[in-house]
């Protein structure tokens, strides 16, 4: 009877760890799926600051170009 109780103790107390293990991978498991959302999130908007700061970069090129304060002169014609 005694190893009998103890044959019952014993498998309660694995049933409760592999219950805690299954707990705890499902957890990491939404962890991780967390994790890669906010990873493609992150990505997209990388993307798009991208697409702006080429398009910011084109508009402060443009402005340059058309200053006449940004021209290249003439520095030997100058020093006449």
């Amino acid at each position: 009877m005694n190893s009998e109780m103890d044959g019952d103790i014993e498998n309660q107390v694995e049933l409760e760890e592999k219950t805690r293990l299954i707990n705890q991978v499902l957890e990491l498991q939404n962890t991780l799926e967390d994790l890669s959302a906010r990873v493609d999130a992150v990505k997209e908007e990388n993307l798009k600051l991208k697409s702006e700061n080429q398009v910011l970069g084109q508009y402060i090129e443009n402005l340059m170009s058309a200053s006449s304060v940004f021209q290249t002169t003439d520095s030997k014609s100058k020093r006449k």
